[in-house]
């Protein structure tokens, strides 16, 4: 039975009207003053909508609003009053009160209001990341709802207590206490901080001196503190880092808990066990790549404001005349620019056109979602960027840090060399993302006519020609594009962004409130990605990891075609549960000098291992084309997340196994044996 707080000083009007309301269904609270009805509100999470008079002796009922809102936000409150005027009518709506309704009011008037703020209530609360929890039962407690599910938590706890008391594998304490020879033999030449490891020196050893964990001592030569751990407390960290990697990933899948207070876990499991100290946490947490996400979305921002976007979006949407055109031509060339140009930027700056095509179209519609439309939107975008990786080594640090490791074996290819292997795969696997969300999704999009590229003109129209803030934010863009191709070497991709957002700041187009205006939760699970690949790297984790696959390989996927094939596989799977880079950097060390073993060329596993880290389609921390896009996924009317992580697992999975067999039947078994190494 619903239940509602009625408050109004006047005892035979709110006596008379608790007594109607219950007649139709409704149970009722009925306070005299504001003060009780304050108290009620905050022990009573049971009431659903509030009434209240607005004159009241004492307190007013824009102070009892004012004092609701700030314990229980998602509660809606309708104004019922004798004494109404046009500036408390603003006044509470600013309040954010539901509706405002006069005396004398008809009740089937009251009775809508009152379900229509019940139902508004469910999309508050869902705007402002509250849990709704069904009652009735342990069993719907146990599995709860969207950021709040006990029941997943609780598994999670117990896999990564599980991980952190089981016995360390032989393998892992082999891994983790061999010291370093320097020859190829060395069973921990894929520790991602191989190079740095001194002659002699274990991975234990190593982490202990770098990260100053484990035990401390003072040397009997010098008053400088030197540390050291035994096997038993590396392996314990390698161990936790695993049930951190399993626990994080488990509730971004399932949203088992906010996606911004999982991200903090992470740092919560690094800091009281020891992984590194807090100052190494807190640099994890602090990557350039996180600048760079929050510079975007705090850019992205800008450019919709100043509607510069729909200039942009009319640039590259103009083929986009239908459904089939967008998927068939709008994708290929859209992955094929993320080869030569910043996908996240490119991202950053199509989400918001593409938000603004989904709510016209629902609109002209005459329909409240369509779900079908808003994933093919932002998965089929998020993935062709992705897969834009491979065609050239502009697209992504990972191609870097690839080129880095081929160079120490004297095998890193030329600029041209790498387009000539990697840009084929491109233009192909767009298609073939194309392909997949016609199939599957077009007949469950209920907007049956769209043309993308009319209602981007259409609304670059009504904004009328471009101002002068379009000018100037255009020509900032323009110049951090050119840095970001030019310097990202050595400002990195933050740098640039964060010059950006000042100079717009300066010309008075970029507001402090545009700042805290962006979904810092995308933020921090970034922050927290790169945190956990950092904390799976220097552990020996990752390694330990790599290696275990690579020791499961059966004989024919140990050399040749059947090795890239190998070693694509793993680096596909690792990098939707670590950011591109890093899962570069730990795996790309070991598959390299194992071609070399395998008489393979280095350089077909280098770009096998290096093109197969651009699939991160699981999983929103694999890279930051997924986060930008799941942060801007949002209806700007409602606040309601359009694209859910259930959305991207299972698109993802499916777009993963497609990515696999083009890049194995079309890459490494077509065109590759044709080009030869």
């Amino acid at each position: 039975m619903p239940k509602l707080l009625l408050v109004d000083d006047e005892d035979k009007f709110r006596i008379s009207l608790a007594k109607r309301l219950e007649l139709r269904g409704y149970e009722s609270v009925a306070l005299d003053n504001g003060v009780d009805a304050v108290k009620v509100v905050r022990n009573d999470p049971e009431i659903d909508v509030v009434i209240l008079d607005r004159n009241m002796p004492g307190v007013t009922g824009e102070q009892v609003l004012r004092e609701i809102k700030e314990f229980r936000p998602e509660l809606q409150v309708i104004f019922l009053t004798g004494h109404g005027s046009v500036k408390s009518a603003m006044e509470v709506g600013k309040l954010e009160a539901f509706t405002y309704l006069e005396k004398p009011c008809d009740q089937e008037r009251l009775i809508e209001a009152i379900e229509a703020a019940r139902a508004n209530k469910a999309q508050v609360m869902e705007r402002l990341e509250i849990p709704q929890v069904e009652k009735g039962s342990l069993f719907k407690w146990f599995v709860g709802s969207h950021n709040s599910r006990p029941g997943v938590i609780i598994f999670g706890l117990l896999i990564f207590i599980a991980l952190i008391l089981m016995p360390a594998p032989q393998r892992m304490k082999e891994l983790l206490s061999t010291p370093k020879t320097g020859t190829t033999n060395d069973l921990h030449i894929g520790y991602a901080s191989y190079n740095k490891l001194k002659m002699g020196e274990s991975i234990t050893d190593y982490y202990a001196r770098t990260y100053k964990v484990g035990t401390e001592t003072k040397s009997e030569k010098s008053d400088l503190k030197i540390y050291c751990m035994t096997i038993g407390q590396s392996t314990f960290r390698a161990r936790a880092m695993l049930g951190v990697l399993v626990v994080a990933a488990l509730f971004w899948a399932t949203g088992a808990m906010p996606i911004g207070v999982t991200a903090l876990l992470v740092g919560v499991f690094m800091y009281f066990l020891g992984i590194m100290g807090p100052d190494d946490v807190a640099m994890a947490y602090a990557k350039d790549a996180v600048i760079f996400i929050f510079g975007v979305l705090t850019l992205s921002r800008v450019i919709s404001k100043t509607g510069l976007d729909r200039r942009i979006g009319l640039l590259l949407l103009g083929p986009a005349k239908s459904l089939p055109r967008l998927l068939f031509i709008f994708l290929p060339l859209m992955a094929v620019a993320c080869s030569f140009i910043s996908e996240h930027a490119l991202v950053a700056f199509i989400m918001p056109m593409f938000m603004l095509v989904y709510i016209t179209s629902i609109q002209q519609q005459g329909i409240k979602k369509d779900h079908a439309l808003a994933v093919i939107f932002v998965l089929s975008l998020c993935f062709a960027a992705n897969c834009g990786g491979p065609g050239s080594p502009a697209a992504g640090g990972r191609n870097a840090v690839m080129i880095g490791i081929l160079a120490d074996y004297g095998v890193a290819p030329t600029f041209g060399q790498w387009v000539k292997y990697g840009l084929p795969f491109v233009p192909v696997m767009a298609l073939v993302i194309g392909g997949y969300f016609f199939l599957v999704m077009r007949r469950k999009v209920k907007v049956k006519e769209l043309n993308v590229a009319s209602i981007v003109r259409q609304a670059s129209e009504k904004i009328g020609p471009m101002d002068r803030k379009e000018y100037i934010t255009a020509a900032v863009l323009v110049g951090l594009i050119l840095l970001w191709v030019t310097a990202s070497d050595v400002l990195g991709m933050g740098g640039p962004i964060i010059l950006a957002l000042v100079a717009l700041n300066l010309f008075r187009i970029l507001r402090w409130k545009d700042v805290t205006g962006i979904h810092w939760e995308v933020v921090a699970l970034y922050a927290s990605a790169c945190a956990m690949g950092k904390g799976l790297a220097i552990t020996g984790a990752a390694l330990y990891l790599a290696d275990a696959f690579i020791a499961i390989l059966p004989d024919f996927m140990s050399h040749g075609t059947g090795l890239a094939i190998a070693t694509s596989l793993f680096t596909g799977i690792t990098t939707n549960f670590m950011s591109d880079g890093a899962t570069v950097s730990a795996i790309g060390p070991i598959t390299v000098p194992m071609a070399t073993i395998a008489d393979t060329p280095p350089l077909m596993v280098g770009l096998a291992t290096a093109f197969a880290s651009s699939f991160a389609h699981m999983l929103i921390i694999g890279t930051p084309n997924n986060a930008i896009a799941y942060a801007m996924a949002k209806d700007p009317l409602t606040g309601e997340q359009l694209v859910t992580l259930a959305d991207f697992f299972k698109h993802g999975s499916i777009v993963l196994l497609l990515s696999f067999a083009v890049l194995w039947f079309w890459t490494f078994l077509g065109y590759w044996q044709w080009i030869g190494f």
